[in-house]
């Protein structure tokens, strides 16, 4: 299958990623020339990276990945820390990173790796304005952009597809159709079962989500899920005209009734009608499938 290369790389992008986050601390304490446990005292290396579907149905990442003090982004890394010596980790340690793969063939023994393009673009950014590189305007637009684009872009669906059958019926590209097909028949082969290609198939077999931080890049999401709820608590609150809570514990009180069971309200006859017709169905089935006599 001509698609299948095209859907191991997408199932193994997140592997990839992971093995370059665990990498490039390593390059880097390298080339600075500090040990490791020095490094992670005097910086820290955080990221935020979304990924974005090419009109060939292939995943590639957009990323941003920052060099901070060891409290943070508040917190400014060590002179040593420069932006060139960081640019040369990032690309020293995407040229080191491969995850091993499993290539289909006739008796199932040929084996290959997967590794990062020669298309890696590593651009400075800078604060506020463009020196020679872009600024964090720019960047935060930039990754906006492609945070809020989905599969549909690369000609597929945005849920997941329950039986190969249907991928006939889906109004999708003819390329994202056949790396559909693709997903569906790899999940069937013993060697990539353990990717669930058929549970990822409407994202052309690519298992992770769009968007990914580390948890100390900026603030958390689990921070803004709790700013969305009291904003939303507030609204609830001005329009039913009740009162700001007063930071008191608030206890919810919930009372269950019993409603009772079975039909109702002429339930039993529409029941009744449909238990008739998948009698006569089966009767009618079961007579086809009887032989002439003679």
């Amino acid at each position: 299958m001509v698609q299948t290369p095209a859907v191991l790389w997408n199932a193994h992008t997140g592997e990839l990623w992971r093995r370059f986050t665990q990498r490039l601390p390593a390059v880097l304490a390298r080339l600075l020339g500090v040990p490791r446990g020095r490094l992670r005292r005097a910086v820290r290396l955080s990221y935020a990276k979304v990924a974005e579907y090419q009109a060939r149905g292939l995943v590639h990442f957009h990323a941003v990945i920052r060099l901070d003090g060891p409290e943070g982004p508040a917190a400014p890394p060590p002179s040593w820390a420069t932006v060139a010596v960081l640019e040369d980790a990032i690309r020293q340690a995407a040229a080191q990173i491969t995850v091993p793969a499993r290539e289909h063939s006739p008796d199932g023994s040929s084996a290959g790796s997967l590794r990062w393009g020669e298309q890696l673009d590593v651009k400075p950014v800078y604060l506020s304005a463009d020196v020679n590189g872009l600024s964090d305007q720019r960047v935060a637009s930039y990754i906006a952009k492609y945070a809020t684009k989905g599969a549909e872009s690369a000609g597929t669906v945005d849920r997941p597809i329950r039986d190969a059958g249907d991928v006939a019926h889906l109004a999708v590209t003819e390329h994202a159709r056949r790396m559909i097909y693709t997903c569906f028949a790899l999940s069937r082969l013993a060697p990539y079962r353990d990717l669930s290609l058929r549970g990822w198939a409407h994202t052309l077999g690519y298992r992770g989500h769009f968007s990914t931080k580390s948890r100390h890049y900026s603030i958390t999401l689990g921070d803004l899920r709790q700013a969305r709820a009291d904003y939303r608590a507030e609204q609830a609150r001005s329009i039913l005209g009740l009162p700001a809570p007063d930071g008191e514990e608030t206890i919810t009180l919930s009372q269950w009734r019993y409603a009772g069971n079975g039909l109702r309200h002429g339930e039993a006859l529409w029941a009744e009608l449909a238990r008739q017709r998948i009698i006569t169905a089966r009767r009618i089935a079961r007579e086809r499938e009887q032989p002439e006599p003679g």
